[in-house]
């Protein structure tokens, strides 16, 4: 099997993984960086972005990650399409294979391999996802000023969503399949203080429905047997988050949900040399520009001990 070395891998090609090679590149790392399964990362599955500094009309998602790709390319990062697909952090140098068919070693590794919404798996919402389904609130919310939406979901992420999208929306419908909330007790008196969020208790999607401008309401089914329709512009599956973290866990501290823990306001691990930035540490943001700030300090990191 071909092996190369490199002195520091990034495992990841979202705004946390191309940030981390723009700043590996100038520092002169020449850092070798897998894409994975989707490069770009979570964000090119949305269409518009309008929360992203810079850009006052909005940018749309998959131009900004071919940027952020493109400049950490021109400084000099070498940027492959491929997936780690097998990791050993316990050797020195530390030792991957890609795609099942390629070795690499390597002295510093940052892993920004990201997080992956958990959706409920229908066809129709997979259908319509960036076209009125959504797993992120905060990134595309703006988009339903003054209409109505619904969050699937009963624990504090769902409430956190909700009230947040009761702040812009007309109306709220949060669709939860139990008579009760998981979510603290907090984060419910928020619920329910919250005059434009309607709880449809005891209830599940069946069915998400829409034509061809998006999403327009969706089926659903009580406990009972009732199935009824409610009419929506938005969907907003808010049941949790996937950390791809399983690779690295048998040598780096995840916490209970998987997400890497990483030291304070570091990108370090528990091993030494192993770097983590973006969504696969970040369990409460989750966002591009958070994401793309803990890639700069991941570089930084690197850095220091790379050349230490």
């Amino acid at each position: 099997m071909e092996t190369e070395h490199a002195r520091l891998l990034i495992i990841g090609g979202g705004p946390a993984g191309y940030t981390a090679a723009i700043y590996a590149s100038r520092a002169g790392l020449d850092p070798v960086l897998y894409e994975g399964d989707e490069p770009g990362g979570q964000l090119t599955t949305t269409t518009l972005v309008e929360n992203y500094p810079g850009f006052p009309g909005g940018v749309d998602a998959n131009n900004l990650m071919a940027g952020m790709r493109e400049q950490a390319s021109l400084l000099g990062a070498d940027i492959r399409r491929g997936t780690v697909t097998s990791a050993d952090l316990g050797v020195r140098p530390f030792s991957f294979i890609v795609d099942e068919e390629k070795a690499v070693t390597a002295d510093a590794v940052i892993i920004a391999t990201g997080a992956t919404a958990r959706y409920l798996g229908l066809p129709s919402e997979q259908k319509f996802r960036g076209f009125g389904v959504s797993a992120c609130a905060t990134c595309d919310g703006f988009f339903y000023r003054r209409k109505d939406v619904a969050v699937v979901g009963g624990g504090d992420t769902a409430c956190e969503e909700a009230t947040y999208l009761a702040g812009l929306c007309n109306k709220v419908y949060m669709i939860v399949r139990r008579d009760v909330f998981r979510a603290s007790e907090a984060m419910q008196k928020r619920v329910f203080a919250t005059p434009n969020i309607e709880v449809l208790w005891n209830c599940q999607t069946q069915e998400v429905l829409g034509d061809a401008s998006g999403v327009t309401g969706a089926r659903l089914v009580r406990k009972t047997g009732e199935v009824f329709d409610i009419r929506i512009d938005g969907f907003f599956v808010a049941i949790g988050h996937h950390p791809q973290s399983e690779l690295f866990s048998k040598w780096v501290d995840t916490d209970e949900n998987g997400y890497i823990v990483t030291r304070g306001a570091t990108s370090e691990t528990n091993v030494e040399g192993v770097f983590a930035a973006g969504d696969v540490q970040d369990p409460r943001y989750r966002q591009a520009i958070n994401a793309a700030a803990s890639g700069c300090r991941a570089a930084l990191d690197a850095e220091k001990y790379i050349k230490k």
